[in-house]
């Protein structure tokens, strides 16, 4: 038995199968993490989340960005595109995104040492609070008032923790915080224009990674996560980073997570080409 994270797979489902393959996972034995965005841009979008529902015991899955939108969009919230279409007119589509709709925004193994969250955990959350709040926005989308809540989890971004907000200002941060993080500043602002790197200028500016940002809250497990493609995969007694970029040319990752060892296989991305986004 086995227990891999994958990194973004955003529909480059010929490469994800590869993947698989070069792993020799096996569906009954072994356990798959996804890091969030499954769908979206690659051309295999609605085969990923369908080989992935029909391993849905196998595997632990946390929503990324792009699975959120892909939700809204199955709710007329957000515009459909070419990739995600085969599964919004799928027959299919109410059954995955139902199922979509019950997955996680934090996924934790005390036993491993491991937990994942698509973006990562924002420096102003323990695991403590991280736990609270990931349960507090699942159960959110699973409520018969989604598509509501939805709506409001689009509009403009909540970039500071204010434990003294209106409650749907705070979800708006939990939300950005788990699924579209990656900088902040010294004081815990979140900057969600910036996606490129980390680089000297940037943090001559006050930007940093948000795992190096001064005085974040500690969290005694390794935190997986996805969604940086330019970071690329990074790793250090704190965080594990998934996203090779496989969408872009890059590569899509698996890393071994059940030995003391960090083994990690790699397979070159296969989509063709496109250049729809949500």
């Amino acid at each position: 038995m086995s227990v891999w994270a994958i990194g973004d797979i955003q529909g480059c489902y010929s490469s994800f199968m590869e993947l698989l393959e070069k792993i020799k996972f096996n569906p009954e034995v072994d356990t798959l993490w996804i890091a969030g965005d499954l769908v979206n841009r690659g051309d295999g979008s609605f085969e990923t989340l369908e080989y992935l529902y029909s391993i849905r015991e196998s595997v632990e899955i946390v929503l990324g960005n792009h699975d959120m939108t892909l939700i809204a969009a199955y709710y007329g919230i957000k515009k459909s595109n070419p990739t995600i279409d085969p599964i919004l007119e799928s027959l299919e589509a109410e059954k995955l995104i139902d199922w979509l709709r019950r997955q996680k925004f934090l996924h934790v193994d005390y036993q491993l040492g491991y937990c994942m969250a698509h973006a990562g955990i924002s420096p102003e959350f323990d695991l403590g609070m991280a736990i609270e709040y990931a349960k507090r926005i699942e159960l959110q989308l699973q409520s018969e008032n989604a598509e509501v809540w939805l709506i409001s989890m689009f509009k403009e971004g909540s970039t500071y923790f204010d434990r003294g907000a209106a409650g749907i200002d705070i979800d708006k941060y939990i939300v950005s915080s788990f699924t579209r993080m990656r900088y902040c500043y010294g004081d815990h602002k979140l900057d969600f224009e910036q996606k490129g790197s980390p680089t000297r200028e940037l943090r001559e500016k006050g930007l940093k990674p948000w795992f190096e940002c001064q005085n974040r809250k500690e969290i005694d497990l390794k935190i997986i996560f996805g969604h940086w493609s330019t970071l690329g995969f990074y790793h250090d007694k704190n965080v594990l980073s998934l996203d090779t970029g496989c969408l872009w040319d890059g590569a899509l990752t698996a890393v071994r997570i059940d030995t003391n060892e960090v083994k990690t296989i790699q397979v070159s991305c296969h989509r063709k080409k496109a250049s729809c986004e949500l």
